[in-house]
């Protein structure tokens, strides 16, 4: 006869640990501790620069409250917080009927767009580009959702013949960057802009002399630290969710406004592109 075995018992959430501790916290600890419970809808979508900064406080302040709470790091606090708000408010349902999502994700589509389209600096597009055409070679790099747009504008800048490959591998890319030529670009993807390895890569090619450019939706966050330029995107996802389109169609557009850029700067470019597409035009039918 089979046994049931017991489930474990679910950890407890942020803000439950934030009011068990709250009695042994230092004042500095403790002020954060109050922002946080105060406002939770917005700490789930900061970076760790953005809470310092909201609630008065360091980074470090911030590092300190998270292994107090027993969390391995901001991140993963900030996921037991989002849970948290996403149990509290089972009001806002999204739509079940594929109509209704439809409708859901083709405004949250275009909001984005136009949102990012708003955040675009002509003058910092047209600077990347003028680097990237004379580059004798680009490294992109980016975690998850970002690693895939970076292969795609990998493989957009190898069509217009610049030399140019994408890392999702850390240790990978590290090499890369540490053998990269005088003049060469590294582009990070981070829609938080707090992805650890890709800050370390443009610290790293930032050490040695190279252009960096940053691509992410905060402004207050550490990859921007390392950055020649930083070419800003739209969209706020939920720490919790699965969804994937702010960061895809929002650095999508950026990149693409940079591809056309480089083409006015590339005069062979409409060469290139007709030399590229027959190499693969015996692939199709």
């Amino acid at each position: 006869m089979s046994q049931t075995v017991p489930r474990p018992a679910p950890s407890p959430g942020a803000i439950s640990r934030i009011r068990l501790h709250a009695h042994s916290l230092s004042p500095s600890l403790r002020q954060v501790a109050d922002h946080v419970l105060r406002e939770a809808d917005s700490v789930i979508h900061q970076t760790i620069t953005e809470l310092a900064a909201s609630a008065g406080v360091g980074e470090a302040t911030i590092t300190r409250l998270c292994r107090k709470l027993d969390f391995a790091g901001f991140h993963a606090f900030k996921i037991a917080l989002a849970a948290d708000v996403a149990g509290r408010d089972t009001a806002a349902e999204r739509p079940t009927s594929l109509e209704g999502q439809t409708a859901r994700l083709v405004q949250r589509a275009a909001l984005t767009l136009e949102d990012t389209g708003r955040l675009i600096s002509p003058d910092a597009i047209e600077a990347v580009a003028e680097q990237l055409a004379r580059a004798p070679r680009v490294d992109l790099t980016g975690q998850g959702n970002s690693g895939m747009v970076a292969q795609l504008f990998a493989h957009r800048l190898l069509r217009l013949g610049i030399t140019a490959q994408a890392f999702t591998d850390p240790h990978v890319a590290a090499v890369s960057i540490s053998t990269l030529p005088r003049g060469g670009v590294v582009i990070g993807l981070t829609s938080s802009g707090s992805t650890i390895d890709t800050v370390q890569h443009l610290r790293l090619a930032q050490s040695q002399g190279h252009y960096t450019v940053a691509l992410t939706h905060h402004a207050a966050s550490p990859v921007t630290r390392y950055a020649s330029r930083v070419l800003f995107t739209s969209g706020q996802e939920e720490p919790l969710s699965d969804a994937v389109m702010d960061t895809l169609i929002s650095q999508t557009l950026v990149l693409e406004l940079l591809y056309a850029a480089l083409i006015a700067r590339r005069p062979e470019a409409a060469a290139t592109l007709r030399l590229t597409a027959e190499s693969v035009g015996e692939k199709k039918y």
